[in-house]
C-alpha cells in the first residue's frame, strides 16, 4: 500500500467538481442524464408497493442504485472505488433535493416537457401533500440537501484517504 498520484489527483478533481455541485445544485451535472432513466425505472419497480411507493420509488431508486455500487466495491474491498462512487450517491441526493425543493412552486420542466404548474405530475408535490408536509418543503428539501452535501464531503475524505492507503492496481479496476 502506497500513495497513488493518479488516484489522488482524480479524487481531488472529483472533490472540487462535486463540492461545486453541492454549492450550486441548479448548475446540473453530467450524472443528471444517468439519474433520470434510473429515477423513471424506480417508478415502475416500486409500482408493486402501491401508489405512494410508486411515486416515491423514482427518487428512492435513483439513490439506491449508486448505493448498491458503493456496497459492491466495499464488499470486494475496493475501498477507493467505493469512495469514488460515493460521489455519485451524494450527487443523486442533491438531484432529489432539487426536485423536492420545487414541490410548492413546481417550476422544473419534467419529463412531460411541462412544469408541474402547467399540469404535469410532480412527485414531490404529491408526496409532501400526502404526508402533510407541503408547508415544510424548505425544511424537507434542506435536510435532503444537507444529506447530499455530507455524502459528497464523506466521499472526498474517503477517496483522498484511500488514495494514500489502498493498492495501486485497484485504480485500474474501476
Amino acid at each position: 500500500m502506497t500513495l497513488s498520484y493518479p488516484k489522488l489527483i482524480f479524487a481531488i478533481l472529483l472533490t472540487i467538481y462535486f463540492l461545486w455541485i453541492a454549492f450550486d445544485p441548479m448548475a446540473g451535472s453530467f450524472l443528471d442524464l444517468v439519474d433520470l432513466p434510473i429515477h423513471e425505472t424506480g417508478h415502475l419497480l416500486f409500482r408493486l408497493f402501491g401508489e405512494f411507493m410508486m411515486i416515491a420509488g423514482g427518487s428512492l431508486f435513483q439513490v439506491i442504485v449508486p448505493i448498491v455500487f458503493v456496497g459492491y466495491f466495499w464488499w470486494n474491498e475496493k475501498y477507493y472505488s467505493a469512495s469514488i462512487v460515493l460521489f455519485w450517491v451524494g450527487q443523486s441526493i442533491i438531484n432529489v433535493y432539487i426536485y423536492a425543493a420545487d414541490a410548492v412552486v413546481m417550476q422544473l420542466v419534467l419529463t412531460s416537457g411541462l412544469t408541474g404548474s402547467e399540469g404535469s405530475f410532480h412527485d414531490w408535490n404529491y408526496m409532501l401533500t400526502r404526508l402533510g408536509l407541503l408547508e415544510s418543503t424548505k425544511i424537507v428539501a434542506g435536510i435532503i440537501r444537507t444529506a447530499g452535501t455530507l455524502t459528497i464531503a464523506a466521499a472526498a475524505v474517503l477517496s483522498i484517504y484511500h488514495a494514500f492507503h489502498s493498492p495501486i492496481q485497484e485504480f485500474e479496476e474501476i
